[in-house]
């Protein structure tokens, strides 16, 4: 039964992933917010890895999990790095491999790397799975297959999607906390359950420390990629671009911040092999 429902949510995935244009999110104001600061800790923590191990570029070697269309994989390319893509869905590998001959595309599941030998990348991307992966088994799976092709000392860098700002929106800004509590969308906490929705997991910084414990992971930082950015859209969307430039400074000072981080949309967790 439960490989029949992977099946499912797999092809489920594949329809939504067809139609859902993510390069079109992440171009949007609120979706420059996460771009611009992922790319800004992954430079910050490539930086770090050439000091430490006194790779040049073209020497340090980047594995992008569920790479998409390329976001991430091409410009890292681009720049000079070695930059292998893995991704489930083969509309979007297909649109990486037109947009982009520089980074080495298979087609693949985070939660199984059989292709790729221990400890052959110096940084992991982790930045699409664990929004699809509902249960622990399989979280862990994913953390300890990143873990596994890294590097001694590498970095890995995770994203989640967090649970209070899918709470604060659809439960009650969007007026369905009713028939959220009803239908068993959410437990006594208000922790958004498998039920909530079939193919995103939402989660608690909490729970991101337990699959790091158990995975034998050590934080560095964790940031809020996107802070207040999904909540304030079209607000966004209304600002000059001199204000967005100030709002995108003001991010930047305020997503390490931890008496924010678990309000943000998304996070994301840095982890080093150690």
């Amino acid at each position: 039964m439960e490989k029949l429902e992977r099946v499912f949510i797999l092809t489920e995935l594949e329809a939504y992933y067809n139609k859902f244009n993510e390069e079109k999110r992440l171009n949007s104001r609120h979706g420059q917010v996460e771009y611009l600061t992922s790319m800004k800790y992954i430079h910050k923590y490539l930086d770090a890895t050439a000091e430490r191990t006194g790779k040049a570029k073209q020497e340090i070697k980047i594995l992008d999990l569920g790479a998409g269309t390329g976001r991430y994989a091409i410009p890292l390319a681009k720049e000079g790095y070695d930059v292998t893509a893995v991704e489930l869905v083969k509309h979007n590998l297909g649109r990486l491999k037109q947009k982009s001959s520089l980074v080495k595309a298979y087609q693949g599941n985070a939660v199984k790397l059989s292709r790729f030998e221990d400890a052959s990348f110096d940084l992991v991307l982790l930045f699409g799975p664990m929004y699809h992966l509902h249960s622990e088994e399989d979280q862990l799976a994913a953390l300890s297959e990143a873990k596994r092709v890294t590097k001694q000392g590498g970095i890995l860098l995770v994203a989640y999607i967090m649970n209070e700002f899918c709470v604060i929106t659809y439960a009650f800004k969007e007026k369905h906390i009713t028939e959220a509590l009803e239908n068993g969308m959410l437990d006594d906490s208000y922790h958004c359950t498998p039920k909530a929705n079939s193919l995103y997991s939402m989660v608690r910084l909490e729970d991101m420390d337990s699959l790091n414990k158990k995975a034998g992971l050590k934080r560095l930082q964790v940031i809020a990629a996107d802070g207040a950015a999904n909540y304030m859209r079209p607000f966004l969307n209304a600002l000059s671009q001199e204000e967005f430039a100030h709002f995108l400074e003001y991010h930047f000072a305020t997503c390490e911040r931890m008496d924010l981080m678990g309000a943000s949309g998304h996070t994301v967790d840095i982890l080093q092999k150690s």
